[in-house]
């Protein structure tokens, strides 16, 4: 899978998130729909509040990354926003989230598609990559940096 097929400008918004959790996870939803990734926005919706309440998706270093596999979704999709306020997505070290993803992958995503969400995950650890996020000035700036770091 190219990096090419799962995000995109229209994916990105650099426009402030909702403060609130459930929200914000509605917000990068929407990307998504909007994008025509998804085919039942409900029930991709119900599949990431699911996995949202089983473990919160905050992972520390200001970056959360909400995400499920469901049917509801027609193809691996990132969706991202940045927020100067941050968002509690419950990260171990307490921070709120400023980096947000939303990764969305069908049930039956192979193993390419979850390989490059993978390296994205990894990429996340990068003090570098989060830093050329959070300066990016330009939703394709996002998108390159994104794209680079799966490659």
């Amino acid at each position: 899978m190219q990096s090419e097929d799962f995000v995109a400008p229209a994916l990105v918004t650099l426009d402030e998130p909702p403060a609130e959790r459930r929200a914000c996870i509605d917000f990068l939803l929407d990307l998504a729909v909007d994008a025509g990734r998804v085919t039942n926005r409900s029930a991709a919706r119900d599949a990431l509040l699911e996995r949202e309440a089983s473990t919160p998706t905050g992972l520390g270093n200001g970056v959360a990354v909400p995400h499920a596999r469901t049917d509801a979704v027609a193809a691996p999709t990132v969706a991202f926003a940045r927020s100067d306020r941050g968002v509690d997505f419950g990260a171990p070290d307490g921070d709120p989230a400023t980096l947000l993803f939303c990764l969305l992958a069908p049930a039956d995503a192979d193993t390419d598609h979850l390989a490059v969400l993978s390296r994205l995950s990894r990429s996340l650890a990068d003090p570098a990559f989060r830093t050329r996020l959070a300066e990016a000035d330009s939703e394709r700036t996002v998108v390159d940096a994104i794209r680079e770091a799966v490659a």
